[in-house]
This record gives C-alpha cells, sequence and structure tokens, in this order.
C-alpha cells in the first residue's frame, strides 16, 4: 500500500521499544523497522545481533525508515535493553510452562498505552527467526503476548509479528488512538430540504408521463421511490445532478414540441 507524503515532518512521540533478540538476518531487521515506522514506533533495540550492526541489508529493507535506523541501539544482554523499562511484554506463539498471565494484542495496546501516558518505559520483545525467545527470555517480561493464529502454523515472520503489534499500539495508543491518514472526501449530505425537492420533481414528471399506472398504487411506489433515494445520502451536487438528468429527459423525450407542426394524414 503506497502514499507515503514526504512533505510530512516525523514526530518521534514516545512510544514502545521494540526488542529483537539475536536477529539473524539484516533483511527481519529492516522489515521490522519498516513496520514500527509505518505505525508510528521508533525505538529499535537489538540484543547481539548475529552479522553485527550496521547492516547494509537492514538498510536496503527498510525502505526509508531512516529515523528508525538511524537510531537502533545495540545490546550485550538482555538485561541491559531492557534496563529502562517498567512494563516488558514477550511475544510468543508457543505454550510456555511458566506461570505468566497471557493476553492478545489489543489488551497488550492498551496496557502499553496507559503505561507510556504515565510516562513509563515499555517494551516489547521478539525472538529469533527459527524458535523465538528462549524461556529465560520470557521469565523476565511481565506478560506474554500471543495473537490469535491458525495453530497447526503459528510461527510469524519477525516483521510480521511487529507489524501487528505496532498497529495495536496506533489503534489504542498512538498519536490519542486511531488516526487515518486522509479522509473519505464524501461531501456533506444535503438538507432534507434539497431531497424533497428531488422527490416532488420526480413524481410530478412521473405523474405527466403516467408512470403510475394505477392510482390506488402511487402512495406505495411513491414511498419506494422515496425509500431508495434516501439511501443515497446525496451531496447537494448530486440533487443537483439528479434533478438536472429528470429536467432533460422531460425536456427532450417527454413533452411535445411545441415548435413541431401537427400532424396531417399525409404524415402517416
Amino acid at each position: 500500500m503506497a502514499g507515503t507524503d514526504t512533505s510530512i515532518k516525523i514526530e518521534l512521540l514516545p512510544a514502545p521499544a521494540v526488542i529483537l533478540c539475536e536477529p539473524q538476518l539484516g533483511e527481519n531487521i529492516g522489515a521490522a523497522a519498516r513496520a514500527m515506522a509505518n505505525f508510528g514506533l521508533w525505538d529499535l533495540r537489538l540484543v547481539r545481533p548475529r552479522d553485527g550492526w550496521p547492516n547494509e541489508r537492514a538498510v536496503a529493507a527498510a525502505s526509508r525508515a531512516d529515523h528508525v535506523i538511524e537510531r537502533v541501539r545495540v545490546f550485550e544482554t538482555l538485561e541491559a535493553a531492557i534496563a529502562d523499562c517498567h512494563l516488558v511484554l514477550a511475544t510468543t506463539a508457543r505454550s510456555r510452562d511458566m506461570q505468566k498471565e497471557v493476553i492478545g494484542p489489543d489488551e497488550a495496546a492498551e496496557r502499553m498505552a496507559a503505561r507510556i501516558a504515565a510516562g513509563q518505559g515499555v517494551a516489547l520483545l521478539f525472538g529469533r527467526e527459527r524458535w523465538g525467545l528462549l524461556n529465560e527470555e520470557v521469565a523476565m517480561a511481565d506478560t506474554i503476548v500471543t495473537l490469535p493464529v491458525e495453530p497447526a502454523f503459528a510461527s510469524l515472520n519477525i516483521a510480521q509479528a511487529v507489524l501487528i503489534l505496532a498497529y495495536e499500539w496506533r489503534r489504542h495508543g498512538g498519536r490519542d488512538g486511531e488516526q487515518l491518514p486522509f479522509g473519505s472526501g464524501l461531501s456533506e449530505v444535503a438538507p432534507r430540504s434539497e431531497l424533497v425537492g428531488l422527490f416532488e420533481h420526480l413524481e410530478g414528471v412521473l405523474d405527466q408521463t403516467g408512470f403510475f399506472t394505477t392510482p390506488d398504487k402511487r402512495p406505495s411506489m411513491v414511498n419506494n421511490l422515496r425509500t431508495a433515494l434516501t439511501r443515497g445520502n446525496f451531496s447537494s451536487q448530486e440533487i443537483r445532478t439528479l434533478r438536472g438528468v429528470i429536467s432533460s429527459i422531460d425536456r427532450r423525450h417527454l413533452r411535445p414540441n411545441p415548435n413541431r407542426a401537427p400532424k396531417t394524414e399525409t404524415d402517416e
């Protein structure tokens, strides 16, 4: 989904940190950075990345999420990476044999939003590409976050998992909740008086053309027409256009031409 507006300045508002534990591929780091940038996250922390840092493949995969890539911090231990955090959430698709609360991404986002609003640090932990987080890493988290995935195929790419959690953060906490980048572009619905004028115009023309062939059925047919037209939620411009169409049909096809000579027998 394209549409980045480079004229808009990026604001680094308070947001959760994303921590990748021992990521193996630079492409995944870059894709995670891009997912973060899509939804207003910018604090990316790496714990012992396999190929070191900086990583050219990560930069390429980030697709101009420079404000995230330029702020990446690398840590030797998870303890150091979460040292400034008050709430730590571990993401995993596997059940762990430990007494940890398990919540979904929406509740996780609500909790993160509350902590961020209180000025506290929050971290989301993501594990390795092949086997995720170690039990000892999950043990350091306050809560487990998991997604309602298909149990028979539960493994997500790191960037996919980051994207989902970042999206939920944006919905529940980022920039005072979900904000769409642009509006629908729909015009304001016309005043009811203009819609009534359309009804009367159309019904008047239909009366003249003999559309209502059965007088006792006219009220129900009018109600059906009005019901259908009301569902349109027309703007004033749309009503003017429709009335123009009705006038054109009435003028050109339904009313006799006063300049036309009457028919004679020889015209037949």
